[in-house]
């Protein structure tokens, strides 16, 4: 959960530690601002992907399911600082399909917290695999950094992918050659 009056205070210290006035007239609520905004994009921490991804629907295909083009935005833990991007997910479900929108808030639920590109793909994947018992799911991500755009290396427009595979999408080639396939169109 997050501590709204340890966030305002850490707001307000490091306000001072860059040589800000936080008495000036449009800092003065700026610490309550960042809170509020902290409890919204890390509200992912307190969140459970299992709430999404243990309503289905009974099946009789095991065809490949893809939902492309999944926009978010999350934080790197490392500079603290927006990445954000695409998310392209597919499973193969095995009797059971998830509502497409779950698939989203799946993505929301690892995005809202302080991450690594590569480990929210990771994350995605093992979710949907637990909590679906899908035969197998491949998972995406296409994303900028501002730790790498704005800061640093200065590179703007510099797309970092990840991917993950697991199930059946590590042992046959074919599935995951078809995942990619699907993304083209």
């Amino acid at each position: 959960m997050i501590d709204h009056g340890k966030v305002e205070q850490a707001v307000r210290l490091l306000l001072e530690g860059i040589g800000e006035d936080v008495n000036r007239e449009g800092l003065i609520d700026t610490p309550d601002r960042i809170a509020r905004m902290y409890e919204e994009i890390y509200g992912g921490m307190e969140e459970d992907a299992a709430t999404h991804l243990s309503r289905t629907f009974t099946v009789d295909s095991s065809e490949m399911v893809v939902e492309k083009d999944i926009t978010f935005y999350s934080t790197c833990e490392h500079h603290l600082l927006p990445f954000y991007g695409k998310v392209h997910i597919g499973y193969i479900p095995d009797g059971k399909v998830v509502g497409l929108s779950k698939l989203a808030r799946t993505v929301e639920v690892f995005a809202r917290r302080l991450q690594l590109q590569e480990q929210l793909t990771g994350q995605i994947a093992d979710a949907l695999m637990e909590h679906m018992q899908a035969k197998g799911a491949i998972v995406m991500i296409e994303a900028e950094h501002m730790c790498m755009t704005m800061r640093g290396i200065k590179k703007p427009g510099s797309q970092t992918v990840t991917l993950a595979r697991r199930g059946v999408f590590e042992t046959d080639p074919a599935l995951e050659e078809r995942f990619f396939r699907m993304l083209e169109r």
